[in-house]
């Protein structure tokens, strides 16, 4: 399960080790369906077609590519806000403020931009002037424990026939943080009593919880005909025996179950004891005309020992392609066997025409290899291959022998002594001496008891920032992070003297995961050096552009930066737009500004500094002749950019 989307946090502690001297002005430590489209009748300018932003990904296949093409490379540099909107979701609670993230993408449908806050407030906005329209408070009970306080966004569905005025013709549905699924009427916020019990269903029901907050809904659901399918977030390497990870497909008038899959069943309920999770925790894409769904799905519990699920736990770290009409199997793909590194499939399948027109399918992944498949069959479309990897010398963990290598790999894959970085020599060398005394031979070195280095880490590559697609030149585009994490596997009995014995830098920068029921506990921590940055040479964060027809990347910068007057990128949260007037959109780097870069080159062409962390993914639309550019600025309390809830419009002068 993803570091961002549970209830490890080893990965956001590392920001407490920043000097201050390194950090950017202004910044902050806290802690550390194919689209559905709406009838051209919805358009209200005559000389220039509105175009929307239907659902999180804009459309279904979450390609984040807009035809909008008034805001150009020539232009770009003239934006300026249009307007701002203040959600009021902080300050809220002293202690859950410290892990709430603004991750939204605002959603545009008849007319409103919907969008969530960290505490599922459901907001509709004029897209105009940013007026607000309607609020819905969920009124959410969490316990401190809860895993995350973030919500991605919102989805719709609209009736097909409905009659002028008839309420809940356009629902709003969002899953929330205390695991229900509520349907909200469009036009007023008010919940569709036909929906469920009182315009919600209660997602725990089949699910039987271990641990308060740690079972949750992140992501926007899926819509696809008269079914809305969610799965959920779940805290990771807590036990062996956590909440099952089930994808489940309702009904959107009613609310009634219509299917239920589970991505790991048989196989778990053989496990003794019975391993959880394997869950969908991301965004899942939807080819509406083909009857498909295709479900990105997480590690199986817990994530750093499997000798209690043996095999190449199917249908875990996987691409699925479901019909989505029944929930039948039609093929999966799955991306790590038997995964011992956190490799979670974070990102949403991005759908696409192949160069001879054939369905397709780009997964991004954490260790920055992409594949791409035929999305009516799972077969490659460029060459993969199982090749060998270390085997594990921890007892009782049959580790799996090979993993898939893909033709295209966007990251670096392996950290030697001789790649040690630190800003003067002296670090440069504690570096390498660290490195060297870790097992550290590739992204799929076993996790050992002396210490292996995971890189490019359970960040990424890309994580849930996901990737947007360019169809007229077929590139996709991501971001992506290069975080060395140091893992040590701790035996049972000496898990709590290590804990006790543990100096305050592995308390503050580090995690201790528990791992009951499994004979390991684990520690994991970023590798930095001692002023702070990380111990490989920058980039550690870019925006990169691969030709999907070639496999050659185009182009890869860096991404904000952590050392003045140096380019070094950061670790991204968030994901880049694409816009037919050739330009990327991204604000997911550290020192809280948002980009824009030519689409072909990869150059900077604007930049704007947000009054908070841009931790989410843009989004554009052209209303009444106007385009304008949105993006939720509110940080993230895990990562520690600087918090706020704004809501940013952006437009030519």
């Amino acid at each position: 399960m993803s570091l961002m989307c549970c209830a490890s946090t080893a990965f956001a502690l590392f920001l407490l080790a920043m000097k201050p001297t390194i950090l950017p002005r202004g910044f902050f430590i806290v802690l550390p369906s194919l689209a559905f489209l709406w009838p051209a009748s919805n358009s209200l300018a005559q000389g220039k077609p509105d175009v929307g932003w239907p659902n999180y990904g804009n459309d279904g296949g979450g390609t984040r590519y807009s035809t909008a093409a008034q805001i150009d490379r020539s232009n770009v540099a003239q934006l300026k806000t249009a307007w701002t909107y203040r959600t009021g979701a902080l300050p809220h609670d002293q202690e859950l403020d410290k892990k709430a993230a603004f991750e939204a993408t605002p959603i545009l449908v008849d007319g409103k931009l919907f969008l969530s806050t960290p505490y599922d407030h459901v907001i509709a906005l004029n897209p105009e002037t940013g007026t607000k329209l309607w609020e819905f408070d969920p009124k959410l009970e969490l316990p401190y424990g809860s895993s995350e306080v973030t919500s991605r966004g919102v989805s719709a569905w609209r009736e097909p026939r409905a009659k002028a005025g008839k309420p809940c013709a356009l629902r709003i549905f969002i899953g929330t943080l205390d695991a229900r699924l509520i349907a909200l009427d469009g036009a007023t916020g008010k919940p569709c009593s036909d929906f469920g019990s009182d315009g919600e269903v209660d997602l725990t029901n089949s699910v039987k919880l271990r641990d308060p907050g740690d079972y949750q809904v992140t992501s926007a659901p899926a819509i696809v005909k008269d079914l809305v399918i969610t799965g959920a977030s779940l805290g990771d390497n807590r036990a062996v025996t956590v909440e099952r990870g089930i994808v489940r497909a309702f009904d959107v008038r009613t609310g009634n179950l219509r299917w239920t899959w589970d991505p790991i069943a048989p196989w778990a309920y053989q496990t003794m004891p019975r391993t959880g999770a394997g869950n969908a925790w991301s965004t899942i894409s939807v080819d509406a005309e083909r009857d498909l769904v295709f479900i990105p799905t997480g590690s199986a519990s817990p994530d750093y020992y499997g000798g209690i699920r043996k095999g190449d736990n199917k249908w875990a770290n996987s691409v699925v392609a479901l019909r989505a009409s029944t929930g039948d199997l039609v093929w999966g793909f799955q991306v790590v066997h038997h995964d011992l590194w956190d490799y979670d499939v974070a990102s949403q399948p991005t759908l696409f025409a192949w160069m001879d027109g054939t369905p397709a399918i780009a997964i991004t992944t954490k260790m920055g290899r992409v594949f791409v498949l035929n999305r009516l069959t799972g077969a490659p479309l460029f060459p993969v291959e199982e090749r060998p990897v270390l085997k594990s010398d921890i007892p009782g963990e049959e580790s799996w022998p090979t993993q898939l290598a893909s033709t295209i790999s966007v990251v670096p894959e392996k950290l030697t002594p001789e790649d040690a970085w630190g800003v003067k020599p002296e670090e440069r060398q504690w570096c390498a001496e660290k490195i060297k005394a870790a097992r550290s031979d590739g992204i799929f070195t076993p996790p050992s008891i002396q210490g292996t280095l995971v890189f490019p880490g359970n960040v990424g590559g890309v994580n849930w920032g996901s990737a947007a697609y360019d169809q007229k030149r077929h590139l996709l585009f991501m971001d992506t992070n290069r975080l060395p994490i140091l893992v040590k596997l701790i035996p049972r009995a000496e898990y709590d003297d290590a804990r006790k014995s543990a100096t305050d830098a592995d308390r503050l920068h580090g995690e201790f995961a528990r791992q009951v029921g499994a004979p390991f506990g684990m520690f994991r921590t970023p590798l930095l050096a001692p002023s702070g940055v990380p111990c490989n040479a920058p980039p550690w964060g870019t925006v990169a552009a691969v030709d999907l027809f070639s496999g050659k990347k185009v182009w890869d910068v860096p991404l904000g930066s952590w050392i003045p007057d140096m380019n070094t990128g950061t670790v991204t949260l968030g994901g880049p737009m694409v816009s037919a007037g050739g330009l990327v959109f991204t604000a997911a780097a550290m020192d809280n500004y948002l980009r824009a870069f030519d689409v072909e080159t990869g150059k900077e062409l604007w930049k704007y500094e947000l009054p908070a962390g841009g931790q989410a993914t843009p989004m554009t639309y052209m209303l009444k002749g106007k385009q304008y550019v949105v993006i939720a600025a509110g940080g993230h309390g895990k990562l520690g950019t600087k918090q706020g809830d704004y809501v940013i419009a952006f437009t030519l002068p």
